[in-house]
C-alpha cells in the first residue's frame, strides 16, 4: 500500500491529519541499514516531519533536528509537502524492549533538545527550539506545538518493527484546536484518542489514514479532503557535494589529496557515494582558495566603508 496523508476540517474548530508512512520508513531503514530501535526513533521524526510539512505550502520546508544525549545521538528529517528525508548518526543502536513490551525509543534519544526550521520563503527561516520532555518524539513535537507556536496539539506517531528488522507499520496523526474552538472539545479529542488506541496497531491491522480519522474525530461533523501521496525523496547532487568540499577549505583538501589521491563524498540522507578524481580535487582546492581570497577582500572592505 502507498503512502498518503488525509486532511479533515471539523467544524466545531479541529484540523487533523493522518499519514501512512510505512513505505518511506522502510525506505530510510534500508538506505541507513538502521537497527530496530533507530529504525523507530527514526520513523518517527520522519513522519512527524510529513505531518507538519502538510501544513505549508508548495516550496517550503521543514527540518526537524534532535540532538540527545542517548546512544542514537543526532537525528534529522527534512520535509517538503509530499516529500521527506532524514538521517540517524548512529543507526545501529537497539536497546532491550521496555517493560511494555515496546522499543525504548526515549532511552535510546535520551535528554536534550528539539530544533524546528521552517523555510517559508522569507527572507530569515523560522527557527524554534524545546527542551525534550520524553524523547519519544510525538509528545516533544507536541510539547513544541503548545509552548512554541501556542497551538494546543496531539500528536501520535508510531513504528511497528518486525521480528527480522523490517518496518511492518508506521504513521502518525496531528489534531490541533483552531482559534474559536469549542470549549468541550479537548476533552471530546483526548477520550478518542484514548480509545483508538497506539497508530502503528491501526495501519498493522489495516485501517486506512480515513478510517483512522473518523476514529480520532468520533463525534464531529467534519470534512476529509483529498489524500496526497507521501514518498521518500533526496535531492542531493554532485554540484551539492562539490559545494560542500569546497567550504572545507583548501587546506583540508590538499591533506585529502596527499592522503588519499582522491575524495569522496558521502550524502548523509541517502547514502549515494559520489567519487572526485585527482584532477577535479585539485581544481576544488582552487576555487575553494578563490573564494576565501573573495572572502577576504570583501570584509577588507566593509571595515573600509
Amino acid at each position: 500500500m502507498e503512502d498518503y496523508l488525509v486532511r479533515a476540517t471539523g467544524e466545531e474548530g479541529v484540523l487533523a491529519l493522518v499519514a501512512r508512512t510505512t513505505a518511506l520508513v522502510e525506505m530510510a531503514r534500508q538506505l541507513h541499514n538502521t537497527y530496530p530501535t533507530a529504525t523507530a526513533a527514526l520513523g518517527r521524526l520522519l513522519t512527524g516531519g510529513a505531518l507538519m510539512a502538510a501544513t505549508l505550502k508548495e516550496g517550503q520546508s521543514v527540518t526537524l533536528r534532535i540532538r540527545g544525549n542517548g546512544p542514537l545521538g543526532s537525528l534529522v528529517a527534512v520535509a517538503r509537502p509530499g516529500k521527506v528525508k532524514g538521517y540517524v548518526e548512529e543507526p545501529q543502536v537497539d536497546l532491550p524492549l521496555r517493560g511494555d513490551g515496546k522499543l525504548d525509543v526515549g532511552r535510546a534519544v535520551g535528554r536534550g533538545t528539539l530544533y524546528v526550521v521552517k523555510d517559508l520563503g522569507l527572507k530569515e527561516p523560522y527557527v524554534g527550539s524545546v527542551e525534550l520532555v520524553s524523547g519519544e518524539i510525538g509528545e516533544d513535537l507536541a510539547h513544541y506545538f503548545a509552548s512554541s507556536e501556542q497551538k494546543p496539539s496531539a500528536v501520535g506517531i508510531g513504528v511497528r518493527v518486525e521480528p527480522g528488522g523490517k518496518v511492518g507499520a508506521a504513521g502518525g496523526f496531528l489534531v490541533q484546536l483552531l482559534p474559536g474552538a469549542r470549549e468541550d472539545l479537548a476533552e471530546l479529542l483526548e477520550n478518542n484518542i484514548r480509545e483508538a488506541g497506539p497508530v502503528s496497531s491501526l495501519l498493522a491491522r489495516g485501517l486506512s489514514p480515513e478510517d483512522i480519522l473518523h476514529l480520532l474525530l468520533k463525534g464531529l461533523s467534519f470534512k476529509v479532503h483529498e489524500g496526497k501521496p507521501l514518498r521518500w525523496a533526496c535531492d542531493c547532487s554532485r554540484r551539492r557535494l562539490r559545494e560542500i568540499l569546497v567550504a572545507l577549505g583548501p587546506e583540508e583538501l590538499e591533506r585529502i589529496l596527499v592522503e588519499q589521491g582522491e575524495a569522496e563524498a558521502v550524502c548523509a540522507f541517502c547514502s549515494r557515494v559520489y567519487r572526485f578524481g585527482r584532477d577535479e580535487v585539485e581544481e576544488l582546492v582552487e576555487l575553494s582558495r578563490l573564494n576565501r581570497g573573495q572572502g577576504t577582500e570583501k570584509d577588507r572592505r566593509s571595515q573600509e566603508g
